[in-house]
Formats: C-alpha cells, structure tokens, sequence
C-alpha cells in the first residue's frame, strides 16, 4: 500500500520532512503497528516515534486510536498532543 505520510510540530523536525510517499509491508495494517515500522527505517524515524505513545494519529483527516486500521487510507498524519490555553 502506498499512503502519503504527513508530520507535524515535533514530529516533522525530527523526521526531518513535512511529508512524504511511502509504500507500507502488507503485514503494516494499524496505526500502531506502522509507528513501529516507521522506527526501523532510519535514525530520524527512531528518534521521531521514540515516545509513539503520545504520538496522535489521523486518517484523511479524521483523528483515530492506534490500533485503527490504516487499509484504503490516502493519508496518515502525525502529530503531538495540542494543548490549550
């Protein structure tokens, strides 16, 4: 599956880009499990999905939980927390 990776704030400047066309293994089928994909293509995605867990995650542009199913997604971003104030 080809899906276009988009990364925000914190994320992006350790990944290093804004966005990016990537194709995902077959066996990547959660938002969870390609984080954990993501940490093994290269020390700036490792360093960007060291603290996954409060990494937030959207679906073409509808937020979801990680273990959400990435199949038929056009877009996945990636972001930090927001706060408010």
């Amino acid at each position: 599956m080809t899906v276009t990776l988009r990364y925000f704030a914190w994320v992006r400047e350790k990944v290093g880009r804004a966005e990016e066309l990537l194709t995902v293994p077959p066996a990547v089928t959660t938002v969870e499990e390609l984080m954990n994909w993501l940490k093994t293509q290269g020390p700036e995605y490792e360093r960007a999905f060291e603290r996954a867990a409060v990494i937030r995650a959207a679906i073409d542009q509808t937020h979801v939980k990680p273990g959400a199913a990435i199949a038929g997604a056009r877009e996945i971003a990636f972001f930090p927390p927001v706060t408010g104030g």
